[in-house]
């Protein structure tokens, strides 16, 4: 989507005053909740100065889609909001604003990209070329701001940039596994332009690259507005063929899955009043309930607009602009009618558990202790589930028979012990990953009669983030990071790379 620079201190200055600012920087600690079935999160314009929660008071939207984050020159791997250095992923930037969205039972949804990103080559994904770096980077900003969803606003050039894609759903797919091996619900959204019968063929193009990657898309969002096609348009008409579209072409990419399954993927980004093209396409109150009630009937899964600083009738018979839509309207018309779509789909999501039966158990060194991993359908129909093991110390092999299942099904997890390792008691992972999430279950290894050295400084773990000073323990050593790493496995970064050597345990 566009990004205009135009401050609004006027409208801010009468929206603060009737929220009042007391609320911001308040509330307790938040635990990432997962988003609702269905969801209204239109984008809010991070550059104009405004405080999130307080327009989020005003308005009454409880969830935000907060635009954007994107590196500050081509070439870097360090995203900012707007990339402006001034306002980095830190608690200094939006983390008051975030946690009073939630304490408020809303969220914020971040969102990297969008148009002047891809325009300029300061998308992350398309900026830098590390992988591990753009991951770090997507994880930085979910356990700073601990939120349940990201987005990824991808069109222009970055739509062209098949190695920036290609990245970028390598980079999703270790946050991904990392989140799911640290029992963090974590969603991802991608926003897409559309025609008005679907995706165009680079677009469909990202959704494929995506599925090629093992990648999981909760949310397919397309921006039904700025055709450019030199039609008339009735944009809530076009709106439901273009998610249709897109519905029969995820039909082909996602065969396993159900028609509601499908819908409930689906998201829609409206532009309030006229949009860039001009008056032939313009997206009226009317259509705006038009659209509601469709998106009901259907089971979609988000409702958003762009922007909430435009949901107001600031500039009646003006072209295209980030603070008013150029339409007679009352402030907030467009939110009000959309707000109430957030809450339960009303209709199950598929989900599942993940046990282990025993969860403990002691066994000599050099001998084999075993545990019964059991899996459940909790809610929806069965799916299937990918099962993995992490935390396992040095001198013990895990493996699981079989490494999938179908939710309802077991599977057996061995720890095979070496007479070589350390007497102690281990905590292991198994995580489970289904189309629709991730669960894990923990189980107790206590091993006795070793010869080996346990060591002292906690084992290292792929998915945790580590800062410098940081002491872990691997493959029987003892290691120090030398400044903020994620993913990065000791003994593989050389002797000048993030990792230390500080001897065997």
């Amino acid at each position: 989507m566009r990004r205009m620079r135009s401050f609004r201190a006027a409208l801010a200055a009468a929206v603060v005053a009737a929220a009042g600012l007391t609320a911001l920087g308040g509330g307790t600690a938040h635990a990432a909740t997962p988003l609702p079935g269905r969801v209204f999160a239109p984008y809010f314009e991070a550059w104009t100065g405004e405080s999130p929660a307080a327009l989020a008071a005003a308005s009454g939207a409880k969830h935000l889609t907060m635009a954007f984050l994107q590196t500050e020159a081509k070439g870097s791997c360090t995203p900012y909001w707007n990339g402006d250095t001034g306002l980095p992923v830190s608690p200094a930037a939006f983390g008051d604003d975030i946690k009073t969205l939630q304490a408020r039972g809303g969220d914020a949804i971040p969102s990297f990209g969008g148009y002047t990103a891809d325009t300029t080559g300061t998308e992350i994904a398309d900026s830098c070329t590390d992988v591990s770096r753009i991951a770090a980077a997507y994880e930085k900003v979910v356990t700073t701001y601990d939120v349940a969803r990201l987005d990824m606003d991808i069109e222009v050039d970055s739509l062209n940039n098949a190695a920036g894609i290609d990245r970028r759903n390598k980079a999703l797919k270790q946050v991904q596994d990392w989140a799911a091996a640290n029992g963090r619900t974590l969603q991802i959204s991608y926003t897409l332009p559309t025609t008005t019968h679907g995706l165009a063929d680079s677009g469909l193009a990202v959704l494929r690259n995506a599925v090629g990657n093992g990648t999981r898309v909760d949310v397919a969002n397309i921006m039904t507005f700025d055709y450019y096609d030199n039609a008339a348009h009735d944009m809530a008409a076009d709106t439901k063929t273009a998610a249709q579209g897109l519905h029969d072409q995820l039909a082909q990419l996602y065969p396993g899955k159900s028609a509601a399954q499908l819908w409930g993927m689906i998201g829609v980004t409206e532009m309030p009043g006229v949009d860039d093209f001009g008056p032939a396409e313009t997206f009226t109150p009317a259509h705006a309930t038009q659209v509601y009630d469709w998106a009901v009937a259907k089971g979609l899964n988000t409702l958003s607009f762009w922007a909430l600083q435009r949901d107001n009738g600031g500039c009646p018979g003006g072209a295209a602009a980030d603070n008013c839509s150029g339409i007679q309207q009352n402030t907030w018309d467009f939110t009000h009618t959309f707000a109430p779509f957030t809450g339960s789909s009303g209709t199950p999501a598929d989900d599942f558990s993940v046990t282990a039966a025993p969860v403990a158990g002691s066994v000599a060194a050099g001998r084999t202790a075993t545990t019964t991993v059991k899996t459940a359908v909790t809610a929806g129909a069965a799916q299937p589930v990918k099962l993995t093991v992490g935390g396992a110390p040095a001198g013990v092999t895990a493996s699981l028979s079989p490494a999938s299942v179908t939710a309802g099904g077991t599977s057996t997890l061995t720890l095979a012990t070496t007479p070589e390792t350390a007497s102690g008691t281990y905590t292991l992972t198994v995580t489970g990953t289904g189309t629709t999430g991730s669960h894990g279950t923990t189980y107790a290894l206590t091993v006795t009669g070793g010869s080996g050295h346990q060591c002292t400084a906690a084992a290292w773990s792929a998915g945790t983030v580590y800062t410098g000073g940081q002491q872990v323990s691997h493959q029987g050593h003892t290691w120090k990071a030398k400044w903020w790493t994620t993913g990065e496995e000791p003994g593989t970064t050389g002797e000048w790379g993030v990792w230390q050597d500080l001897g065997a345990c």
